[in-house]
C-alpha cells in the first residue's frame, strides 16, 4: 500500500514526549492561578507577540497597522482573540489526561489556521515561547524550573499537533527564519 506524502512526513517527524503525571499536575496547578486572570495574561501575550513579532499581524487585518502596544491593548479584535487563544490552551490543559481529546482540539486549532487562515505554522512555536516568558514573569512564585520544563513539553505537544494537522492538510513547509 502507498503511503501518502503526510504519512511519511508525520513517520519521520519526532514525536515529543508525553507529559508524566506530576507534570500534569504542575501544570493544572499553575494554569488554575493563570486562567483567573486569562484575560489580562492573553492580551499580554499578544500584545508582546506583535510588538517582538510584528509580520504575525500580517493575519489580522482589523490590527495589521498597528505599532503601539497601548493602542493594540484596547483594541477590542486583540482582546477577542485574546480570550479564543487562552480558552483553547484551557481546552488542552482541562483535558491533558486525555491524550485523544487533547489532539482532536489542536487537529481542529491547526486545520482551522492551515486552511482557513494561512498562517505560517512557525508562529505557533514562536507564540508557545512568548507564553512561556509571559508565565515566567507574571507567575515567577509558582513557575519553578520544574513547571518550566512541564510547560515547555506541553508546548512542544501543542505544536506537534497542530503541525500533525497542517501536514495532514498537505502544507510542505513546517518552518521559516523569515521573522
Amino acid at each position: 500500500m502507498e503511503k501518502f506524502q503526510g504519512e511519511v512526513e508525520m513517520e519521520r517527524r519526532e514525536r515529543v514526549d508525553q507529559l508524566t503525571e506530576a507534570e500534569r499536575v504542575m501544570i493544572q496547578h499553575t494554569w488554575s492561578k493563570v486562567y483567573r486572570q486569562r484575560e489580562d495574561v492573553g492580551v499580554s501575550v499578544l500584545v508582546r507577540f506583535f510588538v517582538n513579532f510584528p509580520s504575525a499581524k500580517q493575519y489580522f487585518s482589523q490590527f495589521v497597522h498597528m505599532e503601539d502596544p497601548e493602542e493594540m491593548e484596547r483594541s477590542v479584535q486583540l482582546r477577542k482573540h485574546a480570550g479564543r487563544v487562552m480558552n483553547a490552551i484551557n481546552s488542552v490543559v482541562e483535558n491533558i489526561s486525555n491524550p485523544d481529546k487533547v489532539s482532536s482540539i489542536l487537529g481542529l486549532v491547526g486545520k482551522a489556521h492551515a486552511l482557513k487562515y494561512k498562517v505560517e505554522p512557525m508562529y505557533f512555536k514562536i507564540l508557545s515561547g512568548v507564553l512561556l516568558e509571559v508565565l515566567g514573569e507574571d507567575y515567577s512564585d509558582c513557575f519553578t524550573p520544574d513547571v518550566q520544563r512541564a510547560w515547555t513539553k506541553l508546548m512542544g505537544l501543542v505544536y506537534w499537533h497542530v503541525t500533525a494537522a497542517y501536514i495532514e492538510e498537505g502544507w510542505v513547509k513546517l518552518s521559516s527564519s523569515a521573522v
